[in-house]
């Protein structure tokens, strides 16, 4: 089965909002073995909205709709959908019900424009909202269906696992499509392609591998083809193993694992503490720890130590070594970790210490120079990263490598 993705709204094309509901939606067509053949973005406007219907009608007999359902004026998707689909809208008294029910539980004056949202086309399957007061709308021809949602991503993304999914996988026999992920970090794209290009030569027909980089973090995502369930996932398995065993220092996680969850459930499994001391990732790394329900237990506090005053006076470190070596120095960040662990009176500690740039570099230490600690009981590591000139990525690829080396090391006491 093919189908086609189309976006509606003006904030999408002038880059106020980043399109994030595509990306959702095609990943989880994909794994069910729909194929995205086409990706539209359109705006807040009834011909463009209708043009891009019938191009995506010419390239796939599903299309998949999100956005401009709104209560508000420019919400013009249910009005245009009623005349391309040659009906008219009609007020739900389900929708209208459930509407100024889920309104009222939060305490949102109802006004006539909430209630309009219950005024859907007649000649379509209504798709309930759980999370808002948008319906969804189910057209349905011959040969042919169109998908509507609402373009807000939580109440989108419920509504195609929970509702729009299901019912696709019963009304269609979707040939399987498999997909694992490998997560790695500590390397980059061209050094991974040339260790696995003998591994990719090896690789049957039925099976692909793709590259997915992002700042500090490489993906390799195997998928598999297949009309037999059982032998495609186990061909899967098989290659995936062989392709930890090419690189496994690089290797944390698979599909969807996140350092910080990783790193978690080791530091509360073990009863182990951790504490943060940042100067160049600015809470970073903090954040990142403690976006994970649980944090509290073995996640203490953080200093974000960006002067040098906060380094001396807070974190302990020697007035001599920062004016001997610098605030971005090994021995600057081995006396940040240490202090932040003697601070809180925790069994890990990590630090940063770097020119997150644009500006600031000199010939001696230039933009993207970052040094990490990590300090332990049974003494203080350290890694130095030279990275670029992008602030924001840098930050990142800084937290990921300071996270990584944590979790590194967790791994090896654990296997002790």
């Amino acid at each position: 089965m093919e189908a086609v993705i189309i976006t509606i709204g003006d904030e999408i094309l002038i880059g106020q909002v980043i399109d994030s509901n595509s990306s959702f939606i095609a990943e989880n067509l994909n794994m069910a073995g729909i194929n995205v053949s086409q990706i539209l973005s359109v705006p807040d406007r009834s011909s463009s909205i209708k043009q891009a219907i019938d191009q995506g009608f010419t390239q796939a007999g599903l299309i998949i709709m999100t956005g401009g359902l709104g209560p508000t004026r420019d919400d013009i998707t249910k009005q245009t959908l009623a005349e391309y689909f040659n009906t008219h809208l009609a007020r739900n008294s389900e929708v209208l019900k459930h509407n100024i029910s889920f309104l009222r539980a939060r305490e949102v004056k109802i006004t006539e424009r909430n209630r309009k949202q219950a005024d859907l086309p007649e000649d379509c399957t209504i798709i309930e909202n759980d999370f808002g007061t948008a319906a969804g709308m189910w057209f349905k021809e011959e040969k042919r269906s169109l998908i509507a949602m609402p373009g807000v991503p939580f109440e989108m993304k419920e509504m195609l696992v929970n509702k729009i999914l299901p019912q696709l996988k019963k009304q269609s026999s979707l040939p399987p499509i498999f997909h694992r992920t490998i997560l790695t970090t500590g390397i980059s794209e061209s050094e991974i392609s040339e260790k696995t290009a003998s591994f990719e030569d090896e690789l049957p027909s039925h099976i692909k591998l793709a590259y997915l980089p992002s700042p500090g973090l490489l993906r390799l995502r195997l998928t598999a083809f297949s009309a037999d369930n059982i032998s495609a996932l186990d061909d899967l398995n098989i290659f995936i193993e062989k392709l930890v065993r090419i690189i496994p220092e690089y290797v944390y996680g698979f599909d969807k694992d996140r350092l910080e969850i990783l790193i978690g459930k080791m530091l509360h499994d073990s009863k182990k503490t951790l504490a943060v001391a940042e100067s160049c990732t600015g809470g970073s790394i903090a954040q990142k720890i403690t976006s994970i329900p649980g944090a509290s237990g073995y996640f203490t506090g953080s200093v974000t130590a960006y002067g040098n005053s906060i380094k001396k006076d807070i974190l302990h470190v020697n007035k001599s070594t920062l004016d001997k070596h610098g605030a971005v120095s090994e021995a600057v960040v081995i006396e940040m970790a240490k202090g932040i662990k003697n601070l809180f009176k925790t069994d890990y500690a990590l630090a940063t210490s770097g020119i997150a740039g644009p500006e600031g570099g000199t010939p001696e230490k230039p933009v993207g120079l970052t040094w990490i600690a990590l300090a332990t009981d049974g003494g203080t590591y350290t890694k130095r990263l030279q990275l670029g000139e992008h602030r924001e990525r840098n930050i990142e690829k800084a937290s990921k490598a300071a996270l990584f080396m944590l979790w590194k090391k967790l791994v090896r006491l654990s296997s002790q």
